[in-house]
């Protein structure tokens, strides 16, 4: 694939925020069907029709001094006004905006969104991922459940994987897993697999030099095309500049959302940005400050939960707790009262199915203290058994941005080591 025409240098319709310090580069994924044969399109698990839209947008902020970089993931669904000419706005799904116009209306649309400058731009498609991912020896993949979704043909078993191009494609395409579907468990997905594949190249040392970056590069634009101001000598600094970073200097986010199932006629769902938090993180970035610790993108909740408690049918033996719990969110069926309750030693005990484990951290950290208990054969109700103890109802807070696209550092994404051999996913 050879360089793409695509000015990244087209004036953002906001100043750049704190002197846009550093470098931002805007990364993306095609979703186009053109040209796939029937067999690829099987191959692929890309039936349908195609977009002709980005699926993938990541933008990338190397700091001046080259010693942190952060990653923000921008939603497909993004409800953004698009650049372009003086008239009457258009706004729409930020993926649109390569349908409209190409890389250089997406990289417009990317900066009058977020008052950014993008300096590079980068872009590849689903062939060109997949070879991508085999050209640099795979990719890791992890999960601590098992991963089902038809659509994009995904089917993992829990644990740690070594995957080729084609079950990556699967892994960072999902939508509809039976795990936090919709877009921000996916694109949490895609994080790690850029985090842990960044990270299996320094240790491998394919970033370890210019010379050794020289030779990654060239693998890499074998499949990713560039914007005209980007030039292998451009990459090679940037990647020679991310294999120096520890896992801890780097930071992985995504856009925080305010509205996630925002009706717009002729658009249809979308999601719209929280306006003060995404102002902030656009701000850090611009400012070239780290995005991870910054409370006006991730406010500190007292007691955060994980799940949400409307999504948690609980049944209760004590009425008092039952009310508290009611009052918190969690759904309370049955309260299940008796005159003499005989209260077990000790504090409440929760009992769920297992593989429930984070609805039941949710509802551990509504009753603190509790003893959880998973138990084979249950139901999908979780039970709680007021123990002797007092008990004390706490509010808990669930904030889906916190729970799916926090900033976080990418030591904190990667994926553990396995304690036994790895095992191969499942094609």
């Amino acid at each position: 694939m050879g360089t793409q025409a695509v000015s990244a240098h087209t004036p953002a319709a906001a100043a750049p925020a704190g002197g846009g310090r550093g470098t931002n580069i805007l990364i993306v994924g095609i979703d186009s069907r053109a040209g796939l044969s029937t067999a690829e399109k099987n191959r692929l698990h890309v039936g349908g029709k195609g977009c002709n839209c980005t699926d993938v947008m990541m933008l990338v902020h190397l700091s001046e001094d080259e010693r942190r970089a952060s990653v923000v993931s921008i939603p497909r669904d993004s409800y953004v006004a698009y650049a372009g000419p003086a008239g009457p706005p258009r706004s729409g799904k930020i993926n649109g905006a390569f349908a409209l116009g190409g890389g250089p209306l997406t990289v417009a649309t990317v900066e009058k969104a977020t008052g950014l400058h993008v300096d590079h731009y980068l872009e590849t498609d689903f062939v060109g991922f997949e070879r991508t991912i085999d050209n640099l020896g795979g990719a890791t993949v992890c999960t601590d459940r098992p991963l089902k979704d038809e659509n994009s043909g995904l089917d993992i078993a829990a644990g740690r994987h070594h995957t080729d191009g084609n079950r990556t494609l699967r892994y960072v395409r999902a939508r509809h897993v039976n795990l936090r579907p919709g877009d921000l468990g996916r694109v949490r997905r895609q994080q790690r697999v850029v985090n842990d594949l960044l990270a299996r190249l320094t240790v491998e040392g394919a970033l370890a030099s210019p010379v050794r970056t020289a030779r990654t590069v060239h693998t890499l634009l074998k499949t990713v095309r560039t914007d005209a101001g980007t030039g292998p000598g451009d990459l090679i600094r940037i990647g020679w500049a991310l294999g120096r970073l520890r896992a801890d200097r780097t930071e992985f986010a995504t856009v925080p959302i305010r509205l996630f199932d925002h009706r717009v006629p002729g658009v249809g769902s979308t999601l719209v940005w929280d306006e003060a938090r995404s102002a902030a993180l656009w701000e850090a970035l611009g400012a070239d400050r780290p995005i991870t610790g910054d409370t006006r993108i991730q406010p500190v909740a007292e007691t955060p939960a994980p799940t949400s408690p409307a999504a948690i049918a609980v049944r209760v033996d004590d009425a008092t707790v039952a009310a508290a719990l009611r009052s918190n969110g969690f759904v309370v069926t049955d309260t299940s009262p008796s005159a003499s309750p005989v209260r077990p030693a000790g504090p409440p005990v929760i009992r769920y199915a297992p593989g429930q484990e984070e609805h039941a951290a949710t509802l551990a950290a509504a009753l603190p203290g509790s003893r959880l208990e998973a138990v084979p054969g249950h139901d999908a109700v979780f039970d709680v058994a007021v123990g002797a103890e007092p008990v004390r109802v706490k509010t808990v807070t669930y904030d889906r941005n916190i729970a799916d696209g926090a900033p976080v550092t990418g030591d904190s994404l990667r994926c553990a080591e396995p304690s036994g051999p790895v095992p191969a996913g499942r094609p």
